[in-house]
């Protein structure tokens, strides 16, 4: 069953880490990802762009666009991982090994009902 491990943060605390501290966490989740990788249990994993450049859709007909994200709470949305596990146990068992990378992070599992792939995405160009 897949399952969505969403990672939530307080946006101003990592924003406040220095490349270092950024790239040393990053590693830390990476060492975690390749070994879902390796244990075939890893899908697409994200991390998500500021909630300053967000916006959100609602409303009736074609929708009214508002600036930010959907909710206004201390922590913010920043990222996802896509996990293929045969239990919730073992989704939450991958979302503990992300939390020890990264522990003032919190972590929701949530079972996904449909799971469609689409076409992949080329990473956005740096300039």
């Amino acid at each position: 069953m897949f399952y969505a491990i969403l990672a939530y943060h307080e946006e101003e605390v990592v924003e406040s880490w220095t490349k270092e501290e950024d790239a040393a966490l990053m590693a830390e989740l990476l060492e975690v990802n390749q070994r879902l990788v390796r244990e075939k249990l890893l899908g697409p994993a994200a991390r998500l762009g500021p909630t300053q450049r967000a916006v959100t859709l609602r409303g009736k007909d074609a929708g009214v666009i508002t600036d930010g994200p959907f909710a206004e709470t201390k922590e913010q949305l920043l990222g996802f991982y896509i996990v293929d596990c045969p239990t919730l146990e073992d989704a939450v068992a991958a979302a503990r090994d992300l939390r020890r990378a990264n522990p003032t992070a919190v972590y929701e599992i949530r079972p996904i009902l449909l799971y469609r792939p689409g076409a992949p995405l080329l990473p956005e160009q740096e300039s």
